[in-house]
């Protein structure tokens, strides 16, 4: 493993530009970008075809793996099944798969085409999953048998290419091994504005559905830089980051920002177990590691991991979703034999804000860290005044000293999230005296649990489609493994009785119909829910209740 000096983060920002990154990722130099060619196509350009992309583990152990190469020739294949279909630039194209080589070159083949990616967790009921399709006006639909039958009975369901092809309950469904046997796509792809999508996002709200981000191809310098910066990610690292692609951090940074970088990634396809999590680990050598601080935490509940240094080769360890505590970083330390580091970001920002592996800057245990060089972070009061460090406040980006900053806000306009010139996350921060950030909550009711950012709204409307419900309300209570888990109060109609039987049955829709991470792991029945004058749920009146009683 090549020895890489850490460099100062304050000289980096100095002679920082983003058009540097810009140039590296697309050697055009036109104005314009195509993220295929930025993640597969120039890699063959530049002679590493027989890179691998991507190293796969099915739930049976099976392994295959996937070079730049043939990337681009199934990718190549499937693309041209997709322009003989009438599919092109700005076309929305869903996929449902678990984390597999066919997702990835599902991925690659839509960039191709110019058309934009939209990621459908697997774990999603028929709900999430008929809003988002409906929203984008989705023109197909990529999945495979064990997810085929969430698009039963969907208002607005677009053709499903399946994997295994059509099948006695879904004879006109398309055939995944007849679109990858097509003529190869011949056109060149598609140079398109940095302004123009690539992936379109749903990220949860406090109010109402979950709001569009369409983000462009202009995030791709971003994505690169988090990778390099942050993650420390190196050419001739086997990296995995666990997180699911159907959700942004996998999506940006186990997909995309791997690929940028032409760098190998690894999927495991089996569901989270710390067992299985440390044979992956050993059997393939990983070297560079990244998950949601819940992984960490049921790693270290195991036991199995306690002298794991011994057989592992980690360099190093990353972690996003929450802040991770003094005991998990220590642990990490001293059992995986590397230093773990805390990021920070959104979906809408991709990550803005870390305690960087390959930067010399103020690190401190359970702090953000430093702005990302490209951003300009403030922390700002209720008249959108900047504060000076030690008041919290929201954390903001000062968008014109933001050049790598890029969300151009949400893509039905659901909602404003834009004051003076700056981009308001929604997160209350402080900024430290060294310049380092440090969370100090949010602003608003969103809880995260698992590493998942789930609005109480969402989970709410699913507990009030069962008949025996009148009044719901979600919020996170505090969980030692999850961070937060689903905690529900409900207001029962006249005529029906408080039982576990019906506590069960009102967790089983909702896990059912929206999705198997968000729902509420507990319930209580109440005979009133706390509510200002207006009539608005006094949430955090409940939050503290919870904890209370947690």
């Amino acid at each position: 493993m090549s020895h890489v000096t850490p460099v100062d983060a304050e000289s980096y920002r100095e002679t920082f530009d983003i058009q540097q990154v810009i140039d590296r990722l697309d050697d055009h130099q036109d104005g314009y970008l195509n993220a295929y060619h930025a993640c597969c196509g120039r890699h063959l350009g530049q002679g590493r075809g027989d890179v691998l992309a991507l190293v796969h583990e099915d739930t049976a152990g099976q392994v295959s793996r996937l070079t730049y190469r043939e990337l681009d020739q199934q990718s190549a294949r499937l693309a041209g099944w997709m322009a003989a279909r009438g599919l092109g630039v700005g076309d929305r194209i869903a996929c449902m798969l678990p984390r597999s080589p066919q997702l990835l070159v599902a991925v690659v083949a839509t960039w191709r085409l110019g058309a934009v990616y939209q990621p459908l967790f697997t774990a999603f009921g028929p709900d999430a999953v008929d809003y988002r399709l409906g929203r984008a006006d989705t023109r197909l639909v990529i999945t495979d048998a064990a997810n085929r039958h969430k698009f039963d009975g969907l208002e607005s369901c677009p053709p499903v290419l399946a994997l295994g092809g059509a099948s006695e309950a879904y004879p006109q469904d398309l055939s995944w091994d007849e679109a990858l046997a097509s003529e190869a796509l011949q056109d060149s792809p598609p140079r398109l504005s940095p302004d123009a999508p690539f992936l379109q996002m749903f990220t949860s709200g406090t109010v109402g559905k979950p709001k569009g981000v369409a983000v462009p191809l202009s995030a791709m310098p971003a994505f690169a830089l988090y990778m390099e910066l942050a993650v420390d990610l190196r050419p001739e690292d086997r990296f995995w980051n666990m997180a699911d692609p159907g959700w942004a951090y996998g999506l940006y940074y186990a997909i995309a920002g791997p690929l940028l970088l032409g760098v190998t990634t690894h999927f495991c396809e089996a569901g989270f177990s710390a067992e299985g999590a440390l044979a992956f680990m050993q059997r393939h050598d990983i070297t560079n590691f990244a998950a949601a601080p819940t992984a960490y935490r049921l790693m270290k509940a195991s036991g199995l991991f306690d002298n794991a240094h011994e057989t592992l080769s980690l360099r190093a360890a990353s972690s996003a979703g929450e802040p991770l505590n003094t005991e998990v970083v220590s642990w990490v330390e001293s059992a995986l034999g590397c230093p773990v580091m805390d990021h920070y970001g959104q979906t809408e920002t991709g990550m803005t804000c870390n305690n960087h592996h390959r930067l010399e800057h103020p690190k401190h245990i359970g702090g953000m860290g430093v702005p990302m060089p490209g951003y300009r972070l403030v922390i700002l009061d209720a008249e959108y005044q900047e504060l000076p460090p030690g008041e919290p406040g929201v954390l903001a980006v000062d968008i014109e000293r933001s050049p790598a900053h890029f969300f151009p806000g949400y893509t039905w306009q659901e909602k404003h999230p834009f004051a003076e010139g700056y981009y308001l996350t929604g997160d209350v921060v402080v900024r430290n005296e060294d310049g380092s950030f440090q969370f100090a909550g949010r602003d608003d009711d969103i809880i995260t649990t698992a590493g998942y950012r789930v609005g109480p709204t969402d989970v709410e409307n699913s507990v009030l489609t069962h008949p025996a419900v009148a009044e719901s309300a979600a919020v996170g209570q505090p969980d030692e493994i999850r961070g937060e888990i689903i905690k529900s109060y409900v207001v029962l109609r006249d005529g029906f009785e408080a039982s576990d039987a019906l506590a069960d049955e009102i967790r089983q829709q909702v896990r059912e119909r929206l999705s198997t991470h968000a729902f509420p792991r507990v319930i209580e029945f109440v005979d009133e829910l706390p509510k200002t004058p207006s009539g608005k749920i006094q949430r955090f009146k409940l939050r503290a209740d919870a904890a209370e009683k947690a």
